[in-house]
């Protein structure tokens, strides 16, 4: 379950932000996660609240939003919304695209006190 290592290292880094900004405890923690990162939101959240006990994270929220992938096509020059099975692009017909989102995940806020 690579939930746990990337609960594990989103816990680290709010930590640290959190203990720069001075910060006492982390009441939410907000992140994206692209649709094909492989991440399933519901294993993130039970894994950061395990690692998260007796830490100033204990009992944060975490806030994910989904981010489609989104495709470049090299051709012409748009950018579209991936499509699963999909793999030309759809404005023309192009196969030449490439991947230049939704496939990874981050931290966008944390909501401290």
């Amino acid at each position: 379950m690579h939930e746990t290592a990337i609960a594990k290292q989103t816990l680290d880094l709010a930590l640290s932000s959190a203990k720069a900004a001075g910060a006492a405890r982390i009441l939410e923690i907000h992140m994206s996660i692209g649709a094909l990162s492989g991440v399933v939101p519901n294993l993130l959240e039970n894994a950061l609240s395990e690692l998260a006990r007796g830490t100033p994270a204990e009992g944060a929220l975490l806030r994910t939003q989904y981010v489609p992938p989104r495709l470049l096509c090299a051709d012409c020059g748009q950018e579209s919304e991936g499509i699963r099975g999909l793999y030309t692009c759809p404005f023309c017909g192009s196969a030449q695209i490439r991947l230049i989102g939704g496939s990874g995940y981050r931290i966008d806020d944390l909501l401290v006190e």
